[in-house]
């Protein structure tokens, strides 16, 4: 028989194991945007979330839809200024907003502008082509075209500029391959085999390591740009067509589920987590800063919005 003393401690282990809080599940909202959310964009200095809207209008999640014209695409947020670069497909022109969403200027950025983003610090917004292998190149300053690049493929699918190493990495769609622009010389110095038909893209910064979609085939390359070679590859569920890390921890959120978003533990390399949405999500986003997560709902023209995962 045990003794009273070794009774009472392994009772109250048992109650120590039993009251142990379990990890909070994630909790969705949804907020309405404009008719067929494609991309969102989220400010993690301010919080504010931009979506791009397949009705020629841009939501700042929160208040009503701004028209700004034509088939509004991809978006790129300067969070140094809070203006909000959006690429225009047919008219081949980037939208230029503030922060509350007000109107700008255009600028003309080459034939079918389709994917952007921003490098901060050179007042440089980069604007590829999903129509011809061509960067147009946008001074922020002046909001002019500073230059038109040509480059290889018939039309880009996602851009990330790598600031701090002066390179900037295009998916090229039809040649299933990540194209590396050197920013300083203006010209297309490496081509890196993924998987088939790349498109969304994103860049963790400290490892070096780039995140591409595969739309065509269900996996995500992972790709080492110290060597600019795929290093691996993640088996997803479904095929997925947007991407986003979170810098802090390398926590990758792609549209990659059969309805709904997979986590994925990028230093593991391993995925770890599904949200069920009951759609076939859009664009994904995460606040740098809250670590909330935001995924476009094309279906029902809302964005879901996920804390906790």
């Amino acid at each position: 028989m045990l003794a009273r003393r070794a009774l009472f401690a392994l009772v109250a282990g048992l109650g120590a194991l039993t009251v142990a809080p379990a990890a909070a599940a994630p909790k969705a909202r949804t907020m309405p945007t404009g008719r067929g959310p494609s991309a969102v964009a989220v400010n993690s200095v301010t919080g504010a979330v931009y979506v791009a809207n397949g009705d020629g209008s841009i939501t700042v999640l929160g208040r009503d839809p701004v028209h700004v014209g034509g088939t509004p695409g991809d978006l790129a947020i300067d969070e140094s200024t809070g203006r909000v670069y959006v690429a225009n497909l047919l008219a081949g022109t980037v939208t230029v907003l503030d922060a509350a969403g007000a109107l700008q200027s255009v600028v003309p950025s080459g034939v079918g502008a389709a994917v952007l983003d921003v490098a901060s610090d050179d007042n440089k917004v980069y604007v590829g082509s999903g129509r011809t292998g061509s960067v147009g190149v946008v001074d922020t300053i002046g909001s002019v075209l500073d230059a038109l690049l040509s480059g290889p493929g018939q039309g880009f699918g996602g851009v990330r500029v790598d600031a701090g190493r002066q390179l900037a990495y295009l998916t090229n769609i039809d040649g299933n391959s990540v194209e590396v622009l050197d920013l300083a010389a203006g010209d297309f110095v490496a081509s890196i085999p993924v998987g088939q038909a790349p498109t969304g893209l994103a860049l963790h910064t400290a490892s070096n390591t780039l995140y591409v979609a595969n739309s065509g085939i269900h996996h995500l390359s992972v790709v080492d740009c110290a060597t600019r070679t795929e290093r691996t590859t993640i088996l997803l569920r479904s095929e997925a067509s947007a991407v986003a890390v979170r810098q802090s921890d390398n926590t990758v959120y792609a549209n990659g589920g059969p309805d709904g978003i997979v986590r994925i533990d990028g230093s593991g390399g391993k995925t770890s987590g599904e949200l069920s949405l009951g759609i076939n999500p859009g664009g994904v986003a995460v606040d740098q800063r809250t670590g909330t997560v935001y995924v476009t709902d094309p279906v029902h023209d809302q964005v879901h919005v996920i804390d906790g995962f």
